[in-house]
């Protein structure tokens, strides 16, 4: 026993905690359990989006809309100035004229730099219009006009002088001039050189110069300047120059060549051809074939259209 009794004393520790599962507690010493805890309350539970459903394998997918194009900010246009249209002091001659409404002209001119040319006069047929006594033929003129159709408005119009009138029966040739340029000049086409011969052929006539060479040399100026004249002093059969003894005829396309004897058209011979190109009128001659050919030709390129102041000269010279 004493044994024991030294082992207890020498482990107290050992024996207390081997000892201590077997120790009832009182109710006194025994710890109070932990007050519980108030129910904390629930957060509500977030409810996930429910997922597209998956599109049909067969089914295509839709286009995504484009996004809106924004229109884009107009640049600023510079003002380009107004062209000028307005022609002022051109010098012209009336060909032919004709009424336009009430007190109004349509005015068919002749100028040296625009060609032939359509006005219209405003008030050019009221008593006391300035323009009344100025729109007068074989008169030269100052005329200013504006516009771009083929009819201008005439703006103006002033005498110029300088130029002996033309009368009787030089005036009946001055009106048959006026209608070849009418019926043979297209509008808005220069010819400054048919122009001045024009101006040249008025003077002739103002001087009693010989109507029929006047006319012969203005005929086939005319010609020349509008591109139809063929070349008279050229053979087109040899390409040789025409002899002044040989007999020839003027295809009004391709030029002289040699007469033959189922020929219709005038034959003239090779000097009155190198008398026209040279303007050279003195033999009766050539006077003569040149009347008959130039007839021929102008009615060829007329078309066939009849010349009214040609019939009036003839009619004349019958009586």
């Amino acid at each position: 026993m004493a044994g024991q009794d030294e082992q207890s004393k020498e482990r107290p520790d050992e024996a207390q905690e081997a000892a201590a599962p077997y120790v009832v507690r009182s109710a006194a010493a025994a710890p109070l359990p932990p007050a519980p805890l108030p129910n904390p309350v629930p957060e509500p539970a977030s409810v996930p989006a429910p997922a597209p459903a998956p599109a049909p394998a067969h089914a295509p997918v839709p286009a995504r809309p484009p996004a809106p194009v924004q229109p884009a900010k107009p640049e600023a246009r510079r003002r380009t100035p107004a062209r000028d249209t307005r022609v002022l002091g051109q010098p012209g001659f009336v060909l032919h004229s004709y009424p336009y409404k009430e007190t109004s002209l349509i005015v068919d001119m002749f100028t040296r730099d625009h060609g032939r040319i359509g006005v219209v006069a405003k008030g050019a047929k009221r008593p006391l219009s300035k323009l009344r006594g100025v729109l007068q033929t074989f008169q030269p003129l100052s005329i200013s006009f504006s516009g771009k159709s083929e009819l201008r408005t005439l703006i103006d119009a002033d005498w110029v002088g300088g130029m002996l009138p033309i009368e009787k029966t030089a005036l009946l040739c001055g009106f048959y001039l006026n209608e070849l340029l009418v019926k043979l000049l297209a509008r808005d086409d220069p010819h400054p050189k048919l122009f001045d011969h024009y101006v040249a052929t008025l003077n002739e006539l103002a001087h009693n110069e010989p109507a029929q060479i006047v006319l012969r040399k203005f005929e086939l100026a005319l010609l020349k300047e509008t591109g139809v004249a063929a070349n008279l002093v050229r053979d087109t059969g040899t390409r040789a120059r025409v002899e002044p003894d040989g007999m020839y005829v003027v295809d009004p396309e391709r030029g002289a060549r040699r007469a033959q004897a189922a020929d219709t058209w005038p034959v003239v011979s090779g000097k009155t051809l190198i008398d026209m190109e040279n303007e050279h009128y003195g033999d009766p001659q050539t006077q003569a074939q040149s009347k008959q050919l130039m007839r021929f030709l102008l009615a060829y390129h007329l078309g066939g259209a009849p010349l009214n102041t040609r019939q009036i000269l003839l009619d004349l010279m019958q009586l």
